[in-house]
Formats: structure tokens, sequence, C-alpha cells
């Protein structure tokens, strides 16, 4: 078991730092990020937001539907460990729904609701730049092993270097970029999941399967794929059968 901890823990960093050379796409490099990160330590959920070009955050990865909608509960509402760890920088922590009921009253009705007791939330921060955080959620109350933390923080640090990382001479125009591309990327993700969902009958977290699964096969960036099934240009099947392209 520890071996295979290990082993994850290794696939999670190489996700991360393989960003750091050539072209790379940031939704589908966080998404894994989240996946590997709640698989590894063992997480009821996770999920990435990050800010806009008005600093307004936006959630960008989740490892479910139910994750996504928590998230946004937290941005509608102003408040949640998500929003502070953004605003100041400072990792946020509740261990008990008690003390998620003492500090964010309206996020800890939702995080009840999803059946959430404890949150951990991290910052994405380089320096004085904070780009959105990390968040953690679990069924059950406690803090999270604190070597457990370190790694998590660790794995932060390097997503956002690899988004932050500079391209041109003009980091902060880079770095508008990178974000606009990943947040307008995550906008089209979703019209094709509520699209695949709409057209196969099923939940939208198997059509974000379906969807992923036919870019990796095709070696297509996933925000392509995602225009190329609302744009009509691919028909992805309800099944693993391959897929086939229309309009061609």
């Amino acid at each position: 078991m520890e071996q295979d901890r290990e082993r994850r823990l290794i696939d999670a960093f190489l996700v991360a730092t393989r960003t750091l050379v050539g072209d790379y796409d940031v939704v589908e490099m966080l998404q894994t990020l989240v996946d590997e990160i709640a698989g590894t330590f063992e997480l009821d959920a996770a999920g990435i937001t990050l800010a806009n070009q008005d600093r307004e955050l936006e959630v960008v990865a989740a490892t479910s539907t139910r994750t996504a909608l928590l998230e946004l509960m937290q941005l509608e509402a102003g408040e949640g460990p998500c929003v502070e760890a953004y605003a100041d920088g400072e990792s946020r922590h509740a261990e008990s729904v008690d003390e998620l009921r003492m500090r964010w009253p309206s996020f800890a009705v939702a995080a009840e609701a999803a059946g959430f007791a404890s949150v951990h939330s991290i910052p994405l921060r380089s320096r004085d730049v904070v780009l959105g955080s990390m968040n953690l959620f679990r069924s059950a109350p406690g803090a999270l092993a604190e070597r457990d933390l370190a790694a998590v923080r660790a794995l932060t640090d390097v997503a956002t270097i690899s988004i932050l990382q500079q391209r041109s001479t003009d980091q902060a125009a880079r770095t508008q970029e990178q974000l606009r591309r990943a947040l307008d990327s995550r906008v089209a993700i979703e019209q094709a999941k509520g699209f695949l969902a709409n057209t196969h009958q099923v939940d939208p977290d198997v059509a974000f399967s379906l969807l992923r699964r036919w870019a990796r096969a095709n070696n297509v960036l996933l925000q392509d794929a995602a225009r190329a099934v609302t744009d009509r240009r691919v028909v992805i099947p309800p099944t693993d059968a391959a897929p086939s392209a229309a309009g061609r």
C-alpha cells in the first residue's frame, strides 16, 4: 500500500512538472492533478479555483460535478475557505462540521449537504502572486496528516510555477493570457459535457470521462476535443467503442 502511494505521488509530480517544457493544456494538467491528489491522499474530493482577469474566482478543475457545485456555492456566497485562501494567500482548514458552521455558515450548509465534514484550502501562490486555491474535501472529520499536507503544498507550488512559467519577456501579460485560456477552455469543456450528458442521457461526470478518453485516444487537447463536440465535428459514442468523426 505504501509503495502504491509513493508511486501515485511520483506520478502526480510528473503530471505537474512535465508542463515546464513544451506546450501544454492547463485545464487537463490541473484536472489530472486533482484526480491524482484525491486518489493519493484518500480524499473524497478535490478542486481548483483560479482568478480571472477581473480577480473573480472560477472553478477550473474538480474531481466530480458535486465538488464543482460546492466550489461554485462558495464563490456565489462570497465566503468559504477557498475565497479566504485566495484573498490573503494563506491556507485555511476546518476539521469538523461545527468548525465549518462557525467560520462559514453558508458554505457549511452546502458542505454538509454534499456530505463533507472537513476541508483544507491551499493557495496557488508564488511570492506575492496568488492565482487561486487548491481545495481538499473529506467526509470524515479531522486534520490531514502533516506529511500529506506538505506533499500537497509542494504539488500546488509546482502547479503554480507551471501556470506562471515565463514564455516571453512580459511575464504579467503571459500570466493573464494563460489564465484567460484556462478559463475559456473550461467553459468549452462544460458545454461539451452538457451536450454529451444530454445526448447520451448520462451523468455529467460520465460525460466528462467520455470526453477525456476521446481526447487522449486521439492525442487532442481537451479544449479542442470539447469544441469539436459542440461544433458537431466529432461524434463521441456512449461506450468504449472507437469514436467516429462526422462532417469530415
